[in-house]
């Protein structure tokens, strides 16, 4: 996943002076995932990455960013892939120019991320 958030979480609990272990109790979790988590080997889920943020006093925004431009990507590659339509009805009239639209604020995105 993302080394630089990798680098931040343990670079925030060695600062902190705090153990795996004692992150590991905060989180309710075990240390082999706050290791996983300072490997890159894991992605934290929302509560974790909120939990994390609260123990450390920080926003990790490096591991925003670098999800922001996975899932980028991501959306990309399924908005390339995605079937025409058989019929337009009333329901799919503004289907055209969401997936422009779409397709514009996803190449901005890549803008921001390089």
């Amino acid at each position: 996943m993302s080394t630089q958030f990798a680098l931040d979480l343990r670079l925030a609990r060695r600062k902190a002076g705090y153990t795996q272990g004692d992150v590991a109790h905060l989180l309710g979790s075990h240390q082999s995932i706050v290791s996983d988590l300072e490997h890159g080997k894991l992605q934290p889920s929302l509560g974790q990455i909120t939990d994390l943020s609260l123990i450390y006093g920080r926003s990790f925004e490096s591991f925003f960013g670098q999800l922001m431009a996975e899932r980028q990507k991501h959306l990309t590659r399924q908005l390339e892939s995605l079937p025409n339509l058989d019929k337009e009805t009333a329901h799919t009239f503004n289907r055209p120019a969401s997936l422009e639209r779409l397709k514009r604020r996803l190449a901005q995105a890549s803008d921001y991320g390089s």
